[in-house]
């Protein structure tokens, strides 16, 4: 278990990142609404005027897309770079090193909140309401969470050995947008694929996603059994892969 002072040293790498991410950006936190609802704005205009999409409720049904896929990106990148890019940190302070992508990952969280509260306002503006079924939202968001963080330890380990790995992750991050339903629905997908994609967790977040704020109804307990194994099982992996390299760390950054 973490002792108390890394825990405040967590909470304090959450806080720097956050701050550092828009120092100097002129609309701050604000980026953080323009860009989903710019890319809304684009698909909802080409998949309803040029390519029109027999799904209701279009730019809502897109956002449930947007949040998740966003986050996963911007968290994994991050997280891969952290570790080399807190060189010093990583050296020179006695901790876990684990505290390092983790740090990453929840500073993103920050982000996270702000594209959470527009996706539900969307909801709201859109025709939809509160029910009781919201209370998933916690659930299936905190299982995202949990698999980020061990995805950002695994590859965080491994490009301080192998300093090609962030482009490695931008481009997954680039294909992942095509095999993540974001602009199209999970009935278009053949029955054959179905299982593969509820495998993918930023896929079976946007499956949950929509049955809740748009079907308002619960999620299926197979697609939650899903995301827990694959999440719980990527931690475990990441922090084991983590905990290997961090041996050779101080030789290789």
């Amino acid at each position: 278990m973490w002792r108390g002072d890394s825990v405040f040293l967590l909470e304090n790498l959450v806080l720097k990142d956050f701050r550092i991410r828009y120092r100097n950006m002129s609309l701050g936190v604000l980026w953080s609404v323009l860009n989903p609802l710019v890319m809304m704005g684009a698909l909802t205009f080409v998949f309803t005027r040029i390519f029109p999409s027999p799904v209701k409720n279009f730019p809502v049904f897109v956002l449930c897309g947007l949040v998740p896929y966003n986050f996963f990106t911007l968290a994994w990148a991050s997280g891969t770079t952290s570790v080399v890019d807190s060189a010093p940190l990583v050296k020179r302070i006695p901790m876990p090193r684990e505290i390092v992508p983790i740090a990453a990952v929840l500073s993103t969280c920050l982000h996270l909140l702000i594209q959470i509260l527009l996706l539900l306002s969307a909801v709201v503006v859109f025709g939809g309401h509160w029910n009781l079924h919201w209370l998933w939202l916690p659930v299936v968001w905190i299982l995202e969470v949990i698999f980020v963080c061990g995805l950002a330890m695994l590859t965080s380990a491994v490009n301080v050995y192998i300093r090609d790995t962030r482009y490695v992750v931008e481009s997954a991050t680039t294909v992942l947008f095509w095999l993540v339903p974001i602009f199209y629905s999970f009935d278009a997908i053949p029955a054959k694929y179905v299982g593969i994609y509820e495998l993918n967790p930023v896929a079976n977040l946007v499956f949950c996603l929509r049955n809740i704020l748009l079907q308002a109804k619960s999620p299926p307990s197979s697609s939650l059994v899903k995301l827990s194994l694959v999440s719980f099982t990527m931690l475990g992996l990441g922090t084991l892969v983590f905990r290997r390299g961090k041996r050779g760390f101080f030789e290789h950054i």
